[in-house]
């Protein structure tokens, strides 16, 4: 291969890199904000009595399937109920 043709390449390969890693970076700035966002409306949330541990298990809840959550509540009452710990 030529060394100008090769050289071009690399530099290509380079800009290609470079391009790829500050889209990166700016998105962990982004997913940083968002994060903080998330934690100054749980600690709003705390500020108002909420309690933020129940927050975040209906939060996860909520992402579930129906039908994987009412699978998961069926097992987590037989496991409940083996370990006399049922209501």
């Amino acid at each position: 291969m030529n060394d100008d043709v090769e050289t071009s390449i690399n530099q290509t390969t380079a800009a290609q890199l470079k391009s790829l890693i500050e889209r990166i970076e700016r998105l962990e700035e982004e997913k940083k904000a968002l994060s903080e966002d998330i934690s100054d409306v749980y600690g709003e949330a705390k500020g108002t009595g909420f309690d933020v541990k129940v927050l975040r298990k209906i939060i996860a809840l909520r992402k579930q399937d129906l039908s994987e959550r009412k699978e998961q509540d069926a097992l987590l009452e037989t496991y409940m109920a083996a370990l006399g710990m049922s209501f």
